[in-house]
């Protein structure tokens, strides 16, 4: 793999990474919530479940997914239906904001596992990799190696820019204390990840 067609696959994967969507959404209200602690459990967890995609197309089983209809249904409906419940709860999530007491609001350990759960229930994700990948795989060159090179750049990528959308996010934190903006900005939130749920429902298999 030459620099050229890498610093190709860098700009697509850095496109992907900052477009809104599930995992954007789970940083920065697990950052406002929860202060930079807890959006780092929760970028941790969106990374591994993003490692887990990576190691599946890897060994063949984005082909699975792209190719079967029931295996990319089942995964798709349990993802919308994981985004929309997170969404209702974030929607009835209390009003009131404590930045000093945020860390101890919700083990670290609970935020990851939600954020591992976000990743590993998008289909879209894995399905995107299987069709992405092969595109930037040389076929005279270790196999390994380059999704080893792609995956790596793809985790640091989407680490880089979660981290970007967590500052954001507890930049705002200083000007919502109040229980009616933190009550609003929770439905915004609560609505986005119900949207996601719904669109993620009603995405099709290409």
């Amino acid at each position: 793999m030459s620099i050229e067609w890498w610093f190709t696959y860098l700009v697509t994967t850095l496109i992907l990474s900052l477009s809104p969507g599930s995992g954007a959404i789970n940083t920065m209200t697990t950052a406002i919530s929860h202060g930079y602690r807890g959006a780092a459990a929760s970028i941790a967890g969106l990374q591994t479940g993003l490692a887990i995609h990576i190691v599946l197309v890897g060994i063949g089983l984005g082909a699975l997914f792209s190719h079967s209809l029931l295996a990319f249904e089942i995964l798709k409906w349990a993802g919308a239906a994981y985004l929309v419940w997170l969404g209702i709860q974030q929607w009835r999530a209390a009003g009131a904001l404590d930045l000093n007491t945020l860390a101890t609001t919700q083990p670290r350990s609970r935020l990851f596992k939600r954020a591992v759960f976000v990743n590993l229930t998008n289909p879209k994700s894995i399905v995107f990799l299987a069709a992405l990948f092969p595109q930037f795989i040389s076929p005279h060159e270790p196999q390994a190696v380059q999704y080893l090179v792609l995956g790596v750049t793809t985790v640091v990528v989407d680490i880089i820019v979660m981290i970007g959308y967590a500052t954001l996010a507890t930049r705002i934190a200083g000007w919502i204390k109040g229980p009616r903006q933190m009550k609003a900005l929770n439905r915004v939130f609560g609505s986005l990840f119900m949207l996601v749920g719904a669109l993620l429902a009603g995405a099709r298999q290409a």
